[in-house]
Parts: structure tokens; sequence; C-alpha cells
């Protein structure tokens, strides 16, 4: 058995030297991986990148805030990662009068780092692989059963790795679509601070207009520190905390790049499914996207109509309007390029390569069969999925009134002085403290008269919630006007208990059941939700079941057809390394884009008074007097902003040191290009980029224009 897990292992990271595609694991870089490595520019050993027992690259590299990645760049725990990392943290430190979102903030001492409550930083103390552990006790079982035994191995496996008093938690990762399990310990530390920030006219300069565009030059980064208790362990805030003693960080390069130079970046891709099926594809071209992309497009209209109109709005709705149209632009982006590249017709033909290999072997012959039936069961509800995750939830005040339903379930059950009502009423008194911190009405209640208009009209009669919009025609009008939803909606935002304090306290102190059914907010969400339980969800969780098996017979089957082929998995959330070169490329006929962008290039796009392309006056002054001290790149006798390479990355490398062959850091992945928005399926050799922040550029912010010296004396610069 151990040879076969060898075997396997190595079938999975032969490398053949094509592209600079792959996102590898750090501790299975095989010898013909690190190689090619070398051969490209690194200079580095393998021990030197990945050691569980010594100082090593992998040791600076954190997982920020659940979703993003940082790094250690000093040895008292400094952090750099993107700014729209930061983001949420940044807004929840502002106000009006102290508003850092806008001006930006840097810390003169370790006094006046400002505590981010909530924010938590994970370090990898280790990988294990636990395949065949797992796979002994699965044996030969498939479906629901292989399902509920590998959740319960992995649960057993993460409890035994665990060590909750030193703050070390493990968790089982299934990779190559369920054919290899890897666990993942890591220490986590909640004492993080912020330490700076450039103001979001630099942060974010282009805004939306720029996301996911390359030319760039946007100064995506964020600074915070993270402490440790006077022990030496992780520990809650406290102002008696000290700096954590890192075990590794980072050194900083203001050598700048140069063409063709080498570049490797390490951190946490979210997901990606290189391996999906042709079926996958039509249904993400046809419905998914499409649909999403509508909703959110919606959203976002209503939300930036109201943040136009005063900084305190601009500040409440800041953090969920910048993730809401990060993606927003993402899969539109997504859908064009899958189709521009056919890559439907491309993964349809490898798929017949396949059929013909698997006929007359029976554990492969019939997955497409199988697979088939499955998508086309599924694919009538494909689009209800989606308007209830991106429309009806995406209203706060419907989504926060669906997280009710259990609370009427256990009044319905229970009665009103149940412990377990009591326990739910309580967390959800704290929930709507937050919620209406948040909850901006004027934006709200036109999302909610939209989308259940959308619904009516997008989403098969069929499927809809029974006698809700027949309910409508007497007290508000006909379904099929606008107006209707207008009154409705401005009905439940006016006379739901959710937003009247009065009322929700007379309801917490005498809750019933038959209160709460018959408010409009929750009577509303509920009548989705309850449809989408019964009429949906089933028939999903089939299909999901029937997917992931039969993706994973399908890799299977693909490994042995071809077990020299170049393989990595995809995308879990989990530590990768990715290498390419700083590049420039040609994204249309006659069409060169530099590898490079520059302070000339702001001035270039700069907008008085523009919401995206703005700028503070220190800014304009010291870019026209070239006022860039020792982070002036010679060759270009000007400051570069951004620069791109051909690295391999997802959403969740956002923050990701990019590093060049000494290992020393040259900047921060934020971003791809749009060319390659297909990335997460296909890979693009010749036009995908990763788009970095120049770490020169963000050192000649915090200290040209921040004043932030002291951030830059802690760093070990190599000129």
């Amino acid at each position: 058995m151990k040879k076969t897990i060898v075997a396997l292992i190595l079938t999975f990271q032969v490398i053949a030297a094509l592209a600079d595609e792959g996102m590898w694991l750090p501790h299975l870089l095989g010898q013909q991986v690190y190689s090619n490595m070398v051969s490209k520019g690194l200079r580095l050993t393998k021990e030197q990148l990945y050691h569980i027992n010594k100082p090593s690259v992998k040791d600076a590299i954190i997982i920020f805030g659940g979703g993003c990645t940082g790094e250690i760049v000093s040895a008292e725990g400094l952090i750099f990662t993107n700014h729209h990392c930061g983001y949420s943290a940044i807004a929840a430190a502002s106000s009006v009068e102290k508003n850092y979102l806008k001006n930006g903030f840097y810390a003169k001492t370790r006094q006046e780092e400002i505590p981010a409550p909530g924010l938590n930083v994970q370090f990898l103390v280790r990988i294990d692989d636990v395949t065949q552990e797992i796979d002994s006790a699965i044996g030969t079982l498939t479906g629901t059963e292989r399902n509920q035994k590998i959740q319960e191995l992995s649960a057993a496996i993460a409890q035994r790795l665990s060590k909750p008093e030193e703050s070390i938690s493990a968790s089982v990762i299934p990779h190559f679509k369920g054919n290899q399990f890897l666990a993942f310990i890591y220490q986590t530390y909640s004492d993080i601070r912020l330490v700076g920030t450039p103001p979001e006219s630099i942060g974010k300069y282009g805004g939306d207009t720029d996301n996911w565009e390359w030319p760039r030059h946007t100064g995506d980064f964020s600074v915070f520190r993270v402490y440790m208790g006077s022990s030496g362990k992780p520990a809650r805030y406290d102002a008696a905390n000290v700096a954590y003693k890192a075990k590794y960080f980072l050194p900083v390069s203001l050598k700048g790049v140069k063409n063709n130079d080498y570049a490797m970046t390490w951190g946490y891709p979210g997901s990606t499914n290189r391996y999906e099926s042709s079926l996958g594809v039509k249904l993400k071209t046809d419905i998914e996207n499409p649909s999403l992309v509508e909703l959110r497009d919606m959203r976002l209209k209503h939300m930036f109509n109201e943040m136009k109109k005063s900084e305190a709005t601009k500040l409440k709705l800041a953090s969920s309007y910048a993730s809401i149209a990060n993606y927003w632009k993402f899969f539109d982006g997504e859908s064009k390029q899958l189709l521009k590249y056919k890559v439907f017709e491309q993964k349809q033909a490898f798929e017949t390569q396949f059929q013909t290999w698997a006929n007359g072997k029976p554990e492969f012959q019939d997955v497409f069969a199988n697979w088939s039936t499955a998508y086309n069961k599924w694919r009538p509800y494909a689009k209800h999925r989606v308007y209830l995750r991106e429309g009806i939830l995406g209203s706060t005040l419907l989504s926060f009134a669906a997280n009710l339903t259990l609370l009427e379930a256990e009044l319905t059950k229970k009665g009103t002085d149940h412990p377990d009502v009591k326990r739910l009423l309580s967390n959800l008194d704290r929930s709507r403290k937050s919620f209406l911190a948040e909850y901006e009405a004027p934006a709200d209640v036109n999302i909610i008269r939209d989308v259940l208009h959308m619904f009516y009209l997008n989403i098969d009669k069929n499927q809809h919630p029974i006698g809700f919009y027949e309910g409508l025609r007497q007290p508000y009008g006909d379904p099929k006007e606008n107006a209707t939803f207008d009154k409705l909606a401005r009905f439940i935002q006016y006379n739901t208990l959710l937003l009247n304090d009065e009322k929700w306290k007379a309801f917490t102190q005498k809750p019933d059941a038959s209160v709460l059914q018959n408010d409009p907010a929750f009577s509303t969400a509920s009548a989705f939700y309850r449809n989408y339980e019964s009429k949906i969800l089933p028939a999903f969780n089939q299909f999901n079941q029937a997917n992931a098996e039969a993706g994973r017979v399908y890799l299977k089957g693909v490994m042995q057809m071809d077990p020299k082929k170049t393989r990595y998995p995809d995308a879990t959330f989990t530590m990768r390394v990715s290498y390419g070169q700083v590049k420039n490329y040609k994204p249309k006929d006659a069409v060169t884009y530099d590898f490079v962008t520059t302070a000339s290039g702001i001035m270039e796009k700069y907008k008085p008074g523009d919401y995206e392309f703005d700028l503070p006056q220190d800014v304009r002054e010291k870019i026209a007097k070239k006022d860039f001290g020792i982070y002036k790149d010679p060759v270009r006798n000007d400051l570069v902003v951004g620069f791109i390479t051909s690295n391999d990355i997802t959403g969740g490398n956002s923050g990701s040191p990019v590093l060049n062959g000494n290992g020393e850091l040259i900047g921060l992945a934020f971003d791809g290009n749009y060319e390659a928005l297909s990335h997460k399926i296909a890979f693009d050799k010749d036009l995908n980029r990763t788009i970095c922040v120049d770490i020169r550029f963000v050192l000649w912010c915090i200290d040209k224009l921040g004043g932030g010296q002291n951030i830059i004396k802690e760093l070990k610069l190599v000129r």
C-alpha cells in the first residue's frame, strides 16, 4: 500500500517544462519541479522553502483574516497584505471624524497601533498526508456512505492533531477531487492590530473601472502586526501583549524588476476547478454566471447611489460593496473568456478521447452517461439557486430575517421558556446590533423591490413560493408591474419588527411564533427560503453528490490514462507556491503591454473630484517633483507602481508575497488580468498575468506620504 501512495504522489508531481501553470504544494516539490524552478532563477534550497523543524519561507506566509494571504516582514511580527484584505478592519477602525479609509493612517509608535477585533492570522505548522489512513478505512464505499465515512475519519484525524490549549487546529482537505487527503495543521493568533494604510484614493485607485485590468496603478497594500502573550503563546487582545517574535520573515528588495526575471508567489489560493467537465462549463456560461452578474449589477447600482450621498453611508457600505463588486466583474469576464477561447469545446474534445480509453473498463466507461443524467436533472433548477443566494438573500434585511427560521421552529416545538429558545434569542439580539450598524434602508428597499420582481419574471412559475405572488394582487397590484413591488418593499421596511427597536424588545421579552410568522420581512424571507428547501435543495443535494462522485472517478481515470502528464491539485485555500517570470504580454493584434506601470501613469489617469481617479494634493506634488528618494527606479527615472508576472494565482492569493530568486520581497499580488479571467477553469499560458504592487511603491507611500519611517526602519532592506 505504501508503494502505491508513493507512486500516486510522484504521479501528481511530475512536471514538464510547460508555461508557468501550477499551484504546487510546497511540501511535495519533487526534484523535477524544483529543478525547473532553479532553471528559471530560484537560488534557495528546498529546505529553505519548506521545513517542519527549521525556519523557512513557509513560516512567513499567513492566512490573513480567513480569506486572504499575508506575509511577515520583520522580526517583530509586522504584516504586509493587500488594502482590500484589510478593508473591513480599516473601515471598522474609521469614523467620520477619524476616517482612515479616506485619509490613510500610519502608527508612529506601538501604542498608536489600533486593535482589530475579530481579525486573526494563521501560521501553517505542517502538512501531513493521511491518504493511506482514509483509503484503507473507506475501502470500496461509494456515494453517500463514502462521503459520510470520509467526514467521520476527517473529523477524528483533525481532533487527534489539534491542540486547543496552544491554539493549534487541524483540518483534513481532499485533493484531486477526493483521490488524495492532506491534513493541514495551523496555529492561530487573534491579537492583530492595524499599523498602516494608504488613503483609499491610493489603496483603491482606479476603483471598479480598473478592477481586473492592466495597466494598473493601485497601491493595494495595508500594514498590520500580530501580537502574542508575554509567555510567547497566542493570546486574546491585551494591552500587555508583546509583538510576535517571527520564526522567519521576508527581506525586502529595493533592486526592482526586469522583464523575464524569476518571480515566485506563496499563499492561499481559494478555489479552482481545472478538472471541470464540459457539462459544468456550459452550465456556468449559460445560467449561473449571467444570473449572478445580473443580480449583483442591480445590487451594486442601488448601493452606489446611496454611497455617493454621504461619507457616513460610504463607510457603512464600503466593505460589502467592494466584496460584491469584485466578483461581479470576475464572473462577467469569466463567462466571456470561457466562450471566447472555446473552453467548452476543448473539454468536450478531451472527454471524447477519455471515453474512447474508458470503453471496456467497468469503473470508468459509464462516467459521462451518469454525469450527463445528473446535469440534465439539475439544470432546470440552477437559476433558482442563484436567485435565492444572490438575490433574495442579497437583501441584507431578508438575509437577516431568514436567520430567524430556526427560532420559529424552536418556538413552535419547544415554547417560549425553553433554554434553546432563550439562547437563540440572545444570539439573535447580538447579531441584530451588528446587522443594524451596517444596514442602509434606502439601498435595501430598492434591492428588495427589484429582486422580488426579477424572481417573478425570470424563475419558472412552478418553482415560485406557493401563493406568494398570487397574494400580492389585492393589497399591492399586478405582479407584472414594478410599482407593485415598490409598495411591497416599503411596507416590509416600515412594518417589520426587525427594524423597530420597540417591537423587537417586546418580541424578545414575549417571543411568539405567530408574531414572527406575521412579520412582513420574516414571512417574505421564509416563503422563499422554505420553498427552496422543499423544492430545490433536495435536487441540489442529489446533483452535488452525483457530480462529486463522477468528478472523482473521472480524474482517477484521467490519471491512469496518462500517468506522466503534468498535474497539480486544484486550489483549496491551502498553502501553495507558484513560479514564473516578470513578463509583458500581447492581449490582441498590434498591442503589447509593458511589464511595469509608473507614477507618470497615475497622473495620466488623474481626474479631479472623480470617485475613482481623484488624488490627494501631497501625492500630486511629490510625483510632480519626482520626490521618490531611494525608491526611484534608475532605469525609468520614475517610481514603479505595479508590475505583472506569469504566476498562477486565484482568489485567496490576495496579499501574497511576490519573491525574487533570492526569496526577497519584490511586490504584493492583488489581482489578475481581464483577458485571463477563465483561470479558475482554464489556465491560459500566453495571456495569464498576476498584477502586483511594486514593493518600492509600497515603501514610498509609507515613508514619503505617510511619514512612517519607523516602519521602514523595522524592515530588512536589500539594495
